[in-house]
């Protein structure tokens, strides 16, 4: 539990549960952390085509993607 306090605490992934999956979060909560992952894992395929990920303001993104430029040009090195 103490690994996964982002999610514990935001409740993000609940609220797009809620508005796009039939039921919402607690449906599938109900079916398991398996079916929860895929939904996500789906999610992410949807949305990452229309995300402008150089103009996102969230601060926790931004460090994200600056950490994963980073190893990038590392990598290319």
């Amino acid at each position: 539990m103490q690994g996964r306090w982002w999610n514990l605490r935001s409740g993000t992934w609940e609220i797009l549960a809620d508005a796009v999956f039939s039921g919402g979060a607690n449906e599938l909560k109900n079916r398991g952390w398996q079916v929860v992952g895929r939904e996500k894992s789906v999610w992410a395929e949807k949305i990452t085509p229309h995300m402008d990920v150089d103009n996102n303001a969230s601060p926790s993104f931004r460090y994200f993607l600056e950490n994963i430029r980073g190893l990038a040009v590392l990598g290319a090195q």
